[in-house]
């Protein structure tokens, strides 16, 4: 494993151990703080809307895995920096009570939050009942949305988990390709739908496998390597791995793998953030990424219109939210191909379906 791998999955495997030590210097004071001088706002009617002042973000983990995290409280700065509003962060505030830190945050001025985790969401609506604080959350559809006070985010991580499966149909030359997940996890399980659909579409002979790497794996490396290696044992040479924190085992056993016979490499495909700067190996093929600024924007923009809370947000191929690396190692032909595929996502004529459990990826692959 090169040492920046090295250093990176330590940094992931120190933060899962102090993630609930986390909680207590976030929630005193520990968070990250800008400020800015801004101007009010005023409604797309013409009524007075009361200029956001500062934006509150919490994430579970350190926002500098290259996953989630960072995502998030990348996102949420530049949403800040570009309507003038300040902004505080508190990561690595763990998978327990979120309720100190977000009542923390609203005691720093935020007042709009982006509670960054699922497991987040009955408590960060209470706290903006309870605060009439606007807070966004993940992963709640219809039942998050409250007028005015909580609104859901939602990914069409599919979309660009479709993208992944063509380029992964053209890469591998064992004709198997591997699907590693943390989690039995709904945006996990999307994104394998996409990628099977494409595969298939694409090379109508080629073999998937699918692996979980445990129950709510999202931070254990060590066991995703294993897992890894099992699917790689299986024949195949493109991995394509959803996992936060685990994604670095799953790439160490892309990088110190014998290829199957036929491969001479294992290809790994990432999603959410963005590693190239830490390939060394030469085998990070691309990465799903996620951008959460046009959910921002989007929400900003039904504060000023006053219909936040009444509808779902989502990010996709069509507003920039999704999308994919477009590195050295894919060829022209091949991104042609990729683009052909993504521009008939956008205007209708090629169809992703939405698999959001486990059981019906596994029939797809039969």
């Amino acid at each position: 494993m090169s040492s920046r791998w090295t250093r990176a999955l330590v940094l992931i495997m120190v933060v899962a151990l102090l993630a609930t030590a986390a909680v207590v210097v976030a929630a005193c004071g520990g968070a990250e703080e800008t400020t800015t001088t801004v101007a009010p706002v005023t409604s797309t009617t013409g009524a007075a809307v009361a200029a956001v002042k500062k934006i509150g973000v919490i994430v579970p983990e350190k926002a500098n895995d290259y996953g989630w995290n960072q995502q998030h409280a990348e996102a949420a700065k530049r949403m800040a920096d570009k309507i003038g509003a300040g902004y505080v962060l508190s990561d690595g505030a763990g998978y327990g009570d979120p309720g100190p830190v977000m009542r923390q945050l609203v005691q720093d001025g935020a007042d709009w939050i982006m509670a960054g985790a699922s497991g987040y969401n009955t408590v960060a609506a209470q706290i903006a009942q309870e605060t009439k604080v606007r807070i966004n959350i993940i992963g709640s559809f219809e039942a998050g949305n409250i007028p005015d006070i909580a609104q859901d985010f939602e990914t069409m991580a599919q979309e660009g988990a479709y993208l992944a499966g063509v380029l992964a149909a053209k890469t591998t030359k064992t004709g198997t390709v591997g699907i590693i997940i943390s989690a039995d996890d709904e945006n996990w399980n999307k994104m394998a739908g996409g990628f099977i659909t494409a595969a298939k579409a694409t090379k109508a002979d080629i073999k998937i496998k699918l692996a979980q790497v445990g129950e709510a794996a999202y931070a254990d490396a060590p066991a995703a390597k294993r897992t890894t290696e099992t699917v790689i044992a299986e024949g195949a040479d493109v991995i394509f791995g959803m996992g936060d924190g685990s994604s670095f085992g799953m790439i160490q056993a892309c990088e110190t793998a014998t290829p199957p016979s036929g491969a001479d490499k294992v290809w790994f495909i990432d999603v959410i953030g963005d590693k190239t700067s830490l390939d060394t190996k030469g085998i990070y093929l691309t990465s799903v990424v996620w951008d959460y600024l046009p959910a921002w924007e989007a929400a900003y923009a039904a504060i000023q219109a006053g219909t936040f809370g009444k509808e779902i947000i989502y990010i996709g191929l069509k507003n920039n939210g999704i999308g994919i690396l477009k590195t050295k190692y894919i060829s022209d032909e091949v991104w042609t191909a990729i683009e052909t595929a993504k521009k008939g996502i956008i205007d209708g004529s090629v169809q992703v379906p939405i698999i959001d459990k486990k059981a019906d990826l596994e029939n797809m692959i039969k």
